[in-house]
């Protein structure tokens, strides 16, 4: 969901770009957006569906969330994995909520009455804003939620990227909500280079995307956001309501495999593209012969 994930594009640069054709009758087209997370989980939706007995047409790598819309209205996809908060916040234009159960019934009810979309079954998998640290960091701070971390950001410095600094539900956002969260420093960095300050020992806590791959791969705690500041950005599986109605058998697929897409699970499948290089594809299939066993 992030440009924090652009890197990972160069890898990706062989998927094939949205052809303007029709598909054979019957075969279900799956999308997804442009970064590696959206590859990965909409090749677990593909393989899901062809093990279901579906023929599937691939069409990664669209682009953004506008674009991978208007290929679901042309009738280009037939389906794609979106984020509630996404939905809600960038396409909706609605105001965050607190409930990540509030934020799916909001955006379910608004895709079918307007789009002609429904939602799938979410997925635990939250791609939300959030603040990181090294273990050892945690430990000597007494770090564990963002509370903590507002009182003792005095003693702390914070790398971050500049849009943070200034955006209502960054630092702004903390402050107001948590008060406190005055960094002895504060450093900004390109996104691709935030991780790498806190783990050379530039910066004790940094800014993050709860499913980024350094998470997993560097062993770093990610700390609770207890007064819930920011919403859940929870991926679901959105789908051509007149392709659900002909084929029921896509919902009974996806819907099956939604428990185990979870944000350690994202983690550990966003390290795996991005820090050991593997395929989108072979990361899917993995993920999902670990499910079958």
């Amino acid at each position: 969901m992030t440009i924090s994930r652009a890197r990972a594009l160069a890898l990706l640069a062989t998927v094939p770009a949205l052809a303007r054709c029709s598909a054979r009758n019957g075969t279900i087209r799956v999308g997804s957006k442009n970064f590696t997370e959206s590859i990965v989980i909409a090749e677990i939706y593909a393989q899901t569906l062809e093990r279901a007995g579906l023929s599937v047409e691939r069409r990664l790598n669209l682009g953004s969330t506008q674009i991978a819309l208007a290929a679901m209205a042309r009738g280009d996809i037939d389906l794609y994995p979106e984020y509630t908060g996404t939905a809600l916040i960038d396409v909706l234009h609605l105001a965050p909520l607190d409930s990540p159960h509030a934020i799916y019934e909001t955006v379910r009810a608004a895709f079918a009455r307007s789009y002609g979309i429904t939602w799938l079954a979410p997925s635990p998998m939250n791609d939300s804003q959030g603040i990181a640290t090294t273990a050892a960091i945690a430990a000597r701070y007494r770090l564990r939620t963002l509370s903590d971390l507002a009182l003792a950001a005095p003693r702390l410095r914070l790398a971050t990227i500049p849009e943070f600094l200034s955006r209502p539900d960054g630092l702004p956002g903390l402050q107001r909500r948590y008060g406190g969260f005055h960094f002895a420093s504060v450093r900004t960095y390109d996104i691709a280079l935030k991780y790498q300050a806190l783990l050379d020992g530039s910066a004790d806590v940094a800014t993050a995307f709860t499913t980024d791959g350094e998470i997993a791969s560097a062993h770093l705690v990610l700390l609770d956001d207890d007064r819930h500041l920011w919403p859940a950005y929870n991926v679901a599986p959105i789908v051509r309501s007149a392709v659900l109605a002909r084929e029921p058998r896509i919902a009974h697929a996806l819907d099956a495999i939604a428990p185990a897409i979870t944000s350690a699970a994202a983690q550990r499948m966003n390290a795996a593209v991005e820090g050991e290089r593997k395929d989108p594809a072979d990361v899917a299939a993995a993920f999902l012969a670990a499910q079958a066993r």
